[in-house]
Formats: C-alpha cells, structure tokens, sequence
C-alpha cells in the first residue's frame, strides 16, 4: 500500500509521520485491499486541519478533520476513515450475502 504523508504551510516531523503511521495500522486490519492513502496537514487560522483520501478496491473515501491539536486532528480523521471502510465493506458482505441467499432460493 502506497502512503504519503504532506503538510501545506507546516512541516511534517518524524513524531507526526510517526503517529500517523501507527493509525495506519487499524485501516489494514479493516481491509487487506487498500491501494493508497494520502494525508495533507494543514494549518487554518490557528486550527489544525488533516484531510485523506483512501483509495481502495472499489471505492474511494475521503474525510477531513479539523481540531486545535495537529495529533487530535490525525486520530479524528483516521477514525472517519475507518467509519466509512467499515461501512463500505459492510455493504458489500451484505450485498454479497443477498446474492448468495437469492441464488439458493431460486437457482
């Protein structure tokens, strides 16, 4: 999986390219086909703003979240993030379940 990690007008430290690396983790746990992710940092009038987009099979989701803290903004948007995969992916099951049902029901 592809993973870049930008700031506009802040620059990225290792402690934060860190932190956001360590949430990465949850998103693979979620789903194995995730093709990329990208994040930009960014600093708007005193509040701290991260924005992604996770590209995976099938879909594309995009979050943002702003909070005062550039660490608080990271945790709020990987936690969208997640939302939304799980979301995606339990529509799919489902979708795939009422196929499956369909098919033994009426060959």
């Amino acid at each position: 999986m592809q993973f870049q990690l930008s700031g506009q007008q802040i620059e990225v430290t290792p402690a934060l390219r860190e932190h956001a690396t360590s949430k990465l983790d949850r998103l693979l746990r979620l789903d194995d086909k995730l093709l990329s992710l990208a994040v930009v940092l960014t600093m708007d009038s005193g509040r701290q703003r991260a924005d992604g987009t996770l590209t995976a099979t099938g879909t594309v989701v995009h979050a943002s979240a702003m909070e005062a803290d550039m660490y608080a903004s990271i945790d709020v948007l990987f936690d969208k993030l997640a939302a939304q995969l799980r979301k995606y992916r339990d529509k799919v099951m489902d979708k795939r379940q009422r196929e499956a049902r369909q098919e033994r029901e009426y060959g």
